[in-house]
């Protein structure tokens, strides 16, 4: 079985920077979104182990992404990337379960540390 993660940022670079972070290994099934509406046609229409989240984007931003998965009871681990990690921010995401905040840009290091505490890698 194979082990997908979903990245979804507005920016391009952010994407390509955030699967780089991903060790090696999971690096191989990897699917991208430009926003939260993309990510949750994905979500909808495929099985994603782990999601690799901005929180400022449009179309729909990552607490509406982080709602509707809450909403749709989708099954995936979320990890949090995002400049705008604010402690009031974080506060309020941290009641949607999400494995934790990573802020740009992402160190390879502490990815594959957070993965590994999660047993993900």
């Amino acid at each position: 079985m194979s082990f997908t993660v979903l990245v979804c940022d507005d920016s391009a670079i952010a994407r390509k920077m955030a699967i780089r972070s991903l060790p090696a290994a999971l690096q191989n099934n990897v699917v991208q979104a430009a926003d939260g509406q993309q990510a949750l046609s994905i979500l909808s229409a495929q099985r994603i182990d782990l999601l690799l989240l901005d929180l400022t984007m449009p179309v729909l931003d990552g607490v509406g992404v982080l709602e509707s998965i809450r909403q749709h009871m989708h099954e995936v681990f979320v990890l949090v990337i995002s400049g705008d990690i604010q402690p009031h921010m974080q506060q309020k995401i941290r009641q949607f379960n999400v494995l934790g905040f990573l802020p740009k840009p992402v160190c390879t290091t502490r990815m594959s540390y957070t993965l590994s505490q999660y047993g993900l890698y």
